[in-house]
């Protein structure tokens, strides 16, 4: 293997490592549900974090919808922190829990630029089964409460 040795800090996240390709549905009260594809790369550089970076098109017509970036950190043996910088004019921090190859993540802070439409809180779920990754993302926005927002299933070694 070429590269550093994966930093043992974050060893019990190295199921996340690879780069996962696959399809997803959203959905939420203030807007029409749609398709998307998307492509998951997760990486290290041989220190105590997990890198991320994350698109996602239109199964439509295949325009741009979504991009973030971000890192996993942990501590404790299971404690998850994630820190995300969004597009949209948001950078979220979440902690959560590590349980075997699923993780579950609420937002503590969610920061906005001037222009950011409001989100008041997210919260993923992330579960890997062998090559196949599915989350549940969902989120209070625009005043609304706490709802479902995302869901996907991406595949291991995909490519687009």
């Amino acid at each position: 293997m070429d590269g550093p040795a994966l930093h043992p800090d974050v060893a019990p996240l190295g199921f996340l490592i690879g780069s996962w390709m696959g399809e997803g549905k959203g959905f939420y009260t203030t807007i029409s549900p749609f398709e998307y594809g998307e492509e998951l790369r997760v990486w290290h550089v041989g220190k105590p974090f997990l890198a991320y970076s994350q698109r996602s098109w239109s199964l439509d017509d295949g325009r741009p919808l979504h991009g973030e970036t971000g890192f996993f950190r942990l501590h404790d043996g299971d404690q998850v922190e994630l820190v995300v910088a969004h597009p949209s004019g948001h950078a979220e921090v979440a902690v959560g829990t590590l349980r075997g190859t699923s993780i579950s993540l609420a937002s503590t802070s969610i920061s906005a630029t001037p222009t950011a439409k409001p989100v008041d809180s997210i919260e993923r779920d992330i579960n890997v089964d062998g090559e196949v990754l599915t989350y549940w993302l969902r989120m209070a926005a625009m005043g609304r409460p706490l709802d479902g927002h995302l869901q996907a299933e991406l595949r291991l070694g995909a490519t687009h």
